[in-house]
């Protein structure tokens, strides 16, 4: 393997304007790698930082390629335009992450309806539409990995229990994901989900979840980002349907010392907070 085995290969994400998603971005521009970003963001939100431009800049500087592309997962003229756009510029797709995905964990009574389509249409019909455009290309890749940042399938009703309409759509991702990895294991196309153990400092844990608290007990997102890059280098034919952990992952490739993912240096892992969906 060399030292760079993502240089070339073709990336395409929905989102990525920030957070989890352009971490993985830039992570593999660091190789060399082409980025397609489908993303909404094409100018800047009152609150949140980064745009889809402005992505595509931090993915240039960090040494990739990189495609912006304004559009919604939604949309299935925007995830076709997507798929043809990044095909053309860059000669073919080795990678899909499904990395857009909306989060409410109100509780089923207090759950708007558009909310409860807005995540179904996002998370759900989202992943399954983007990966399943992607086939076809996915296909002549020497090593095509489709990644979906969706919790392992945990039945415990504490999970369905806490935030349903959420709990469907990110178990609804999963399924997606261990379907076509099903469906198109003869293809060699792997696909595979992957969750962390403890929550990430990101905009959703911040505004959604649980404020500056939460915060300084999260990790950044850069451990994602370490983990999902080992997952898309590994050989596609021989792992794949799995519903793997950010933590197991890396352990798994020698890492041992997570105190340098502390969003806050010097908190001791003990400290950080748990995620949802792991007992």
């Amino acid at each position: 393997m060399t030292d760079k085995p993502l240089s070339g290969k073709t990336i395409l994400m929905s989102g990525g304007s920030r957070g989890i998603g352009l971490a993985i971005a830039l992570r593999a521009a660091a190789d060399g790698a082409n980025i397609a970003l489908l993303a909404k963001t094409d100018t800047p939100h009152p609150h949140l930082a980064g745009t889809v431009h402005s992505a595509a800049e931090e993915i240039r500087a960090a040494g990739g390629n990189a495609l912006p592309i304004v559009g919604d997962v939604r949309n299935d003229d925007d995830i076709t335009e997507a798929v043809l756009k990044t095909q053309g510029e860059f000669g073919g797709i080795d990678i899909v992450v499904n990395n857009a995905s909306v989060i409410d964990l109100s509780g089923s009574l207090d759950l708007g309806a558009k909310k409860y389509d807005l995540m179904q249409d996002v998370n759900v019909r989202g992943t399954f539409m983007l990966s399943r455009a992607a086939v076809p290309i996915l296909r002549e890749s020497a090593n095509p990995h489709i990644l979906s940042l969706s919790p392992p399938l945990n039945l415990n009703p504490k999970w369905f229990g806490a935030h349903t309409g959420y709990t469907l759509a990110k178990y609804g991702m999963t399924m997606a994901t261990l379907g076509i990895a099903a469906e198109f294991a003869k293809d060699g196309i792997a696909a595979n989900t992957l969750w962390p153990r403890t929550t990430i400092a990101t905009a959703a844990v911040q505004f959604v979840l649980g404020g500056d608290q939460l915060m300084k007990v999260s990790r950044t997102p850069e451990i994602y980002a370490d983990a999902a890059y080992q997952v898309l280098i590994q050989p596609a034919r021989d792992y794949s349907g799995q519903t793997l952990i950010v933590e197991d992952v890396l352990e798994a490739a020698g890492v041992t010392d997570f105190s340098g993912y502390a969003a806050v240096p010097g908190t001791p892992d003990e400290r950080m907070y748990p995620d949802i969906f792991l007992d």
